[in-house]
């Protein structure tokens, strides 16, 4: 077996020949290619030699030992002990060494792939350095023609300047052409304006020359008609006198209405009966409401028994002013509003208002069940009591609210309401709780009723009597007045007998005539204390007509209780609880 010092020196000679043999293989590999690789190899080359010198140093030493230990003896022994741990640690150098040399063979692999990279690199930049070359020529041709189309477009704007220098001068031209011709166009306006302000003057002057002369012509022919009329009237009139020249008429008597009355011994005082509350006969022929209790209180005002001398007939719609003109009653006191038709073209005077009212709605629930205004009967048919304000008012209030509507003119609009012939009614509100109490008593129909919270008119219900009847109509109005300002003062049925006669007032109401009725039939002194009697004041009356029939007359409408219709509140209530209802002085 060789000895240590020769292993060592065969090792050391075996690396430095393969430094050597891989330096020139990488070389010859890479030749001159990569001239800046080739220096960073020759670098790492260069310490590789270092490194062989250090070795061939150390192979020298090794060699002097092997020649030197045997010739050492005991001391040589422990020389060759050192060796042995000096050539420990340079085995320990040369695993290092070779450790270093594996980690330049990695570098250099990795060194050939960079080097394939930029070859591949390198070849796409030329490739690319040709394309650009390519588009330098294609675009200093293009240069050049931009270069003659510039200078064509100098010439065409240098053309184009001169045009506009031309151009300029002749607006200045026109502009001053153009304030010659502004000035003689002002001078025309002022001109025209001067004609049209002449001609406006003609034109209205003609205007009423021609105005002036279509009115003398009406006037002449409304003349000549005039006169035409007169002569035909003069010619009645002339033949009419030798009519009466041969048979004159007999004497007229212009009696008033209440000597008719008196001399009769009875009132007929036309009325409602079948609506509860203002004119209403229940099955045993007894009439009661609030128009009742105003005839008795005429009947007792003017000497007559209020029980007995009143005759009560039954006024329709459609018949009572026909009733009242031809004599068939004395007074028409049944929920008849005051209008001015009636009261300029019906042969009528109206007289005090005894109740306020104001047309609403009724509907039935089957049809609109869920209803709750007026507005929400667009479509509906109802029925409308024929000569009545009701018909007028209800077109007025759907046309109005641009809703439609079928009337169905009746004349008996309730009866018609409650056999289904309508899906509505409407009516004076009085009219209308009175025919939903009735309709609620008897049990028939059997549909449910809803009145409309909506008071589309104003109904205010009078008394009425005939034209040239004033002493009557007098009696008539101040009945009704009296019986206001007796619950204005407190004075009831209850209480005038005791009341104190030293207030002015009061005196004047239970004891004096106040000039009330005719020559030949005045009111007596004490005719309101028989209204006292016969009905009470208002608020009496009104009690029993609406509500339970048990107030005293001067406590006030809100103490009034069970009414069908409330008063308190309402237009019905005195002017002192804030309603409409008051009486002039009565002095």
């Amino acid at each position: 077996m060789p000895t240590l010092e020769w292993q060592l020196l065969e090792a050391f000679s075996c690396t430095l020949l393969g430094n050597l043999t891989i330096y020139t293989l990488f070389r010859f590999s890479i030749g001159d290619s990569n001239p800046q690789c080739r220096a960073n190899i020759q670098v790492s080359l260069d310490s590789t030699e270092y490194m062989n010198q250090k070795y061939a140093v150390l192979i020298a030493i090794l060699l002097s030992s092997v020649s030197i230990s045997g010739c050492m003896g005991e001391e040589g022994s422990e020389r060759i002990d050192q060796l042995e741990v000096e050539k420990a640690n340079y085995q320990g150098m040369m695993a290092s060494l070779n450790q270093t040399l594996d980690g330049l063979e990695d570098e250099l692999g990795q060194l050939n792939v960079s080097i394939e990279t930029l070859n591949s690199r390198i070849t796409e930049l030329d490739s690319q350095i040709l394309q650009h070359t390519s588009d330098i020529s294609y675009l200093n041709e293009q240069n050049a023609s931009k270069t003659d189309e510039i200078a064509h477009l100098s010439s065409v704007i240098a053309a184009l300047n001169e045009s506009k220098s031309r151009l300029e001068s002749e607006v200045v031209d026109l502009e001053t052409a153009r304030s010659s011709l502004a000035s003689q166009v002002s001078s025309l306006e002022i001109a025209m304006d001067t004609l049209e302000s002449e001609v406006s003057s003609l034109t209205a002057a003609n205007q009423d020359l021609t105005m002036a002369n279509e009115n003398a012509v009406a006037e002449i022919s409304d003349l000549q008609n005039l006169a035409a009329t007169l002569n035909s009237t003069i010619s009645e009139l002339l033949e009419t006198i030798e009519e009466l020249e041969e048979s004159p008429p007999p004497e007229v008597n212009w009696s008033s209405t209440l000597d008719v009355v008196i001399e009769r011994g009875s009132l007929k005082c036309g009325v409602k009966s079948n609506q509860y509350g203002m004119g209403y006969q229940d099955d045993s022929g007894q009439y009661s409401g609030l128009d009742i209790s105003y005839c008795m209180a005429i009947a007792a005002a003017i000497g007559l028994d209020p029980d007995s001398d009143v005759q009560y007939v039954h006024a329709g719609g459609n018949n009572r002013f026909e009733l009242l003109a031809n004599g068939s009653i004395d007074v028409l006191i049944r929920t008849t509003t005051w209008t001015a038709s009636r009261d300029a073209d019906l042969d009528a005077d109206f007289g005090a208002i005894n109740f306020y009212d104001g047309q609403g709605i009724m509907v039935n629930r089957d049809e609109f069940p869920n209803a709750e205004s007026a507005l929400d009967l667009d479509g509906a048919s109802i029925c409308v009591a024929i000569g009545s304000t009701s018909a007028g008012n209800i077109a007025d209030y759907f046309e109005e609210n641009d809703m439609e509507y079928q009337a169905v003119n009746s004349w008996n609009d309730g009866p018609d309401f409650a056999d289904e012939m309508c899906d509505a009614i409407t009516g004076d509100m009085s009219s209308l709780v009175s025919m939903r109490w009735e309709y609620e008593e008897s049990g028939y129909p059997d549909f449910e009723m809803a009145i409309m919270p909506e008071i589309i008119s104003k109904e205010p219900l009078a008394s009425v009597t005939r034209d040239y009847d004033s002493e009557w109509n007098e009696v008539v109005s101040w009945v009704w007045y009296g019986m206001v300002t007796a619950e204005e003062l407190g004075v009831s049925s209850q209480n005038y007998q005791s009341a104190d006669t030293s207030v002015p007032a009061i005196d004047r109401l239970l004891n004096q005539n106040l000039g009330l009725g005719t020559v030949s039939n005045p009111l007596s002194n004490t005719w309101m204390q028989g209204v006292l009697t016969a009905v009470g004041n208002y608020g009496e009356a009104y009690d029993d007509a609406f509500c339970d029939g048990n107030y005293d007359g001067v406590s006030g409408s809100s103490s009034m209780a069970g009414c069908l219709m409330s008063r308190s509140g309402t237009l019905n209530a005195l002017q002192s609880e804030g309603g409409l209802q008051y009486a002039p002085p009565m002095r």
